[in-house]
């Protein structure tokens, strides 16, 4: 049997075909528009992602036995805002998870309900990525458009509903939502009533792996499909990308080096960190996970050898670099201000103990480490919530680089598990459908199947040992800059 995973990304979607086996058999992308109507705004419509969407399914599945599709499952930007009249026509185009114009409702949230109460009710805090903030926005800068809402639902999830008739959502992207109890995996009617909505105005959420119906008969027909192809309900963009790389069970992690960064951590059993520095998630194979998410990881890469040294040379430029644990320049990676585990968007970047003979590979080396130090940042929170780890796998594009994956195994003192084919949420779909359709008994199950380590990089003792001492100076820099960004905002 034959199953499509689809990454609905934030500027293409990615659609893979995948067989029983775990074999990927193609991989198409389509792009769509971006827009920025105003400064710090950021929208997309959703038409576009479905127009898209169909368009690669008739690219994926040319020359393929259709009769053999069995399931279609997803992976998704997450946190966007889609809202829906009563006809199920789309209001507004969406407001997407790096839109940051919500600062005022998230000031609103945070400190009039309070951090306290947020977080009982869905265990995470504001941030003006989530849902709940834009839901507000729409309520107070355009009550005419929230008086039409009949139906409120994230990017992924309008794909879904266009396929199947169904409005239905899952419990890994709703975490991300501010709407979701995540501990007992349903909505929060508290947080619907601070939002001025009710819960009938949200989707039905499912599992992960949960089918939630089958193709209508007019797009089956479009597709040259079957109409008994089952939809499963897929992940948030994260949660599927960590199903494809195996992060599934108790204590397994993934460190994610894409445009932002995020260190995402599988666990059993729910559980919140007091300052809400980490989110708190449930994940796609029916248990919990942790996330710190950084807002610029490869981003911090490509700004400084791209625009500061006008290079794109990236390989030259790391084989400069001959000071691992010896390095006194250091660089705070906040180019977009940061969210785990600071929370704070007044944050910049800053690099700091440049003298007259710092060089350009000084600078090129503390870049790389900042971004690895940030992410150190968030395994602390973790530990002390007593989870142990021993290895990582790594993904994104900055994990294609060796010298940044020997700083990451070093900085966070941890076996760094490289993985055959990293194909991030596509294949996480992908696998999530192979479920809901019975193929494999459970998430952990086809993981065990279909992801492979290909090569590990070992921490060095010694090494390790020295960047144990530059993390100590480094965790000492933000908290003695933030009331300076406070002032140059």
């Amino acid at each position: 049997m034959l199953y499509i995973g689809v990454d609905l990304g934030t500027s293409a979607v990615k659609l893979l075909l995948m067989d029983s086996e775990g074999q990927i058999r193609k991989i198409v992308s389509r792009e769509y528009p971006l827009y920025f109507p105003n400064p710090g705004w950021s929208e997309q419509k959703p038409e576009d992602w479905y127009e898209q969407t169909i368009a690669g399914m008739k690219e994926l599945l040319e020359g393929e036995d259709k009769g053999s599709l069995a399931g279609i499952s997803f992976g998704g930007q997450m946190h966007g805002l889609v809202i829906l009249d009563k006809e199920d026509q789309v209001i507004r185009p969406a407001l997407l998870w790096n839109d940051g114009r919500t600062f005022e409702e998230c000031d609103y949230l945070n400190e009039v309900i309070g951090r306290e109460k947020l977080s009982e009710y869905t265990a995470n805090i504001s941030f003006t990525g989530f849902t709940a903030p834009k839901i507000l926005w729409v309520k107070n800068k355009e009550p005419e458009n929230f008086k039409k809402i009949e139906k409120i639902m994230l990017p992924k999830d309008y794909i879904a509903y266009k396929l199947t008739g169904v409005h239905c959502t899952d419990v890994s992207d709703a975490s991300g939502m501010l709407l979701f109890d995540v501990k007992n995996r349903r909505w929060s009617e508290e947080m619907c009533e601070i939002c001025g909505i009710s819960v009938s105005q949200l989707a039905k959420c499912y599992e992960s792996y949960e089918a939630v119906g089958t193709l209508l008969p007019e797009i089956a027909e479009e597709l040259g499909v079957s109409v008994n192809v089952a939809v499963a309900a897929g992940a948030g963009d994260n949660a599927a990308a960590a199903v494809g790389t195996g992060t599934v069970g108790d204590n397994r992690c993934n460190i994610s080096l894409g445009t932002s960064g995020t260190i995402f951590i599988s666990s059993r059993n729910f559980g919140v960190d007091k300052f809400n520095a980490l989110h708190s998630f449930a994940h796609a194979d029916g248990s919990y996970h942790l996330m710190g998410c950084m807002l610029s990881a490869g981003s911090c890469s490509k700004w400084w050898m791209n625009d500061i040294l006008g290079t794109k040379e990236y390989g030259k430029e790391e084989g400069a670099v001959t000071k691992l644990g010896e390095n006194h320049v250091y660089f705070l990676p906040y180019l977009m201000g940061e969210r785990s585990p600071h929370n704070d968007p007044n944050a910049r970047g800053t690099f700091v103990g440049m003298t007259m003979d710092t060089t350009r590979a000084d600078m090129t080396q503390a870049v790389l480490e900042g971004v690895a130090f940030a992410l150190r940042d968030s395994l602390e929170v973790a530990k002390l919530l007593g989870i142990k780890l021993e290895r990582t796998k790594i993904c994104g594009g900055g994990a294609k680089s060796p010298l940044w994956r020997k700083m990451i195994a070093n900085i966070l003192n941890l076996k760094v598990d490289i993985i055959e084919n990293e194909e991030g949420p596509a294949l996480g779909g992908a696998m999530l459908a192979a479920v809901a359709c019975g193929e494999y008994k459970d998430v952990e199950t086809i993981a065990e199947k279909v992801v492979k380590v290909v090569d590990t990089i070992e921490p060095d003792p010694e090494l390790a040992a020295k960047y144990e001492k530059r993390y100590a100076q480094f965790k000492e820099i933000y908290p003695i800059c933030k009331p300076l960004f406070d002032i140059i905002k």
